[in-house]
């Protein structure tokens, strides 16, 4: 953290009074570095990992510049994945909470197009969406950028991974040439410095080291020699450390795709996150992952960034990132907060010079060292914690959180306690219980009634 406060900011009063009843004091680093030019109205680029604070940073400018009587769309937050806009859209209603009337839209694809047509028809101050979606309305004639004065790309580096540059560009192309321009991004390849020089004026440069925190994340690597013995090791490691939640990154959707299924094939609890998977499915598995009735996510950097977990038990690299940058970024996940973390690497000969890289990076040994003892392997996949259970109703039905802890917990229900979290989409929900509790809840939701109304309810096998 850094010795700079929020309210030695110079924000609107019900930004300043919000931020001190969330809790909000001293600035992060990235925070602290970006969010004086940001205010100034200064375009920024700003390099920084997941968790540091820097959708607070860009979202607080967003704010602050926001004229709510001036009921157009002044700020647009590009990101790369719809799990991320939609948390990013989430953080900026947070922060915005003490200014009334503040619509924030949110344009995405994976989901219909028809409802946020009739959203942009009613019109909206700040959209957040994914580059292609937001293209098409565009193209449409159906959103108008022509007062926008914020531009952020968030994830940047990502949205090009990704292949938005053409979208992003055409975006731009309908976008005001006086606007305010905000890069984001965990890495700063040559890509992002040619797209930084066509979109932004004179930006000020702010990065945040990611240094490796030896204190609190134990780093190993493991040697293999080919696929079998590379999954075996896997399985290995798993089985030895037993992880509550885990990630195991892999390069290719197919490799991730491969790896989940042969855990699943095995006994674990694991599922895959990559872009081939529908919208609908990467909701589900994202649910079950966060809410610890999944323990294992294979997963690609991209379909992985953003993800919001607080506490990560481990990381596996499943084979060495392509870039030192990502090695590290896919590392940070764990061991936050002041917990300690895990992260395990297996690489083979082939992968030798990307160890290096790593190494110089963050000057780390990334000698091998032996894998766990046979004996480990002869125990069986940890359950995870919590079992999730499915509603067929959600917000259309105008069903709460609180509409379901109070159906589980009436009349000879089970312990409040032993409910973890609860996630309301449109047309379901989600709520996650103790395992040992699992049956007791099930037949409480069956049998009850959620807005004087019985749903059907079923539990995610998994």
């Amino acid at each position: 953290m850094s010795n700079l406060h929020f309210n030695q900011l110079n924000l609107k009063p019900a930004l300043t009074d919000n931020l001190e009843s969330l809790g909000y004091q001293s600035m992060t680093p990235i925070q602290a570095q970006s969010l004086p030019p940001i205010i100034e109205g200064k375009d920024v680029i700003a390099q920084a990992k997941t968790g540091s604070g820097k959708t607070a940073a860009f979202s607080l400018g967003v704010l602050e510049r926001l004229n709510v009587k001036r009921f157009r769309v002044q700020s647009l937050i590009l990101c790369p994945t719809r799990e991320l806009a939609d948390q990013v859209a989430k953080e900026v209603r947070r922060l915005a909470r003490q200014i009334h009337n503040i619509k924030v839209l949110t344009l995405c694809g994976g989901v219909p197009m028809g409802p946020q047509i009739g959203s942009l028809e009613h019109g909206a101050h700040i959209v957040v969406g994914t580059p292609g979606r937001v293209h098409d309305h565009l193209s449409k004639g159906r959103l108008d950028l022509s007062e926008l004065n914020i531009l952020v790309l968030d994830e940047a580096d990502r949205m090009l991974e990704m292949g938005f540059q053409d979208a992003i560009d055409a975006i731009i192309q309908h976008a005001p040439a006086t606007r305010q321009s905000l890069l984001f991004s965990a890495t700063f390849p040559p890509k992002i410095k040619s797209i930084a020089e066509r979109v932004l004026r004179d930006p000020i440069m702010v990065k945040v080291e990611q240094a490796h925190d030896s204190s609190s994340i134990a780093q190993h690597f493991y040697k293999v020699s080919d696929p079998e013995s590379r999954y075996q090791a896997l399985r290995q490691l798993l089985l030895s450390h037993q992880p509550e939640s885990a990630v195991v990154f892999c390069n290719t959707k197919q490799e991730t795709q491969d790896v989940a299924d042969c855990l699943c094939d095995d006994g674990f609890s694991a599922a895959a996150l990559h872009g081939d998977l529908e919208q609908k499915q990467r909701d589900k598995t994202l649910v079950r992952f966060s809410n610890r009735s999944t323990s294992i996510l294979v997963a690609t950097d991209v379909a992985a960034r953003g993800l919001d977990i607080d506490s990560l038990d481990a990381v596996v690299n499943y084979h060495v990132a392509h870039d030192p940058e990502v090695h590290v970024h896919r590392v940070g996940r764990t061991g936050r907060a002041g917990s300690k973390g895990l992260a395990l690497t297996l690489f083979n000969d082939k992968e030798g010079y990307k160890l290096a890289m790593v190494e110089d990076y963050i000057n780390i040994s990334t000698f091998p060292i032996p894998l766990p003892d046979d004996a480990s392997v002869y125990q069986s996949p940890m359950k995870p914690p919590m079992v999730t259970l499915c509603i067929d109703g959600g917000k259309k039905q105008k069903i709460r959180p609180g509409d379901i802890v109070g159906a589980l917990t009436g009349d000879k229900g089970i312990d409040g306690n032993d409910i973890g979290k609860i996630d309301v989409f449109t047309f379901v929900a989600y709520v996650a219980v103790k395992r040992s509790e699992a049956k007791a809840a099930f037949n409480k939701l069956s049998n009850g009634k959620l807005k004087g109304k019985q749903f059907r309810v079923w539990r995610e096998r998994g």
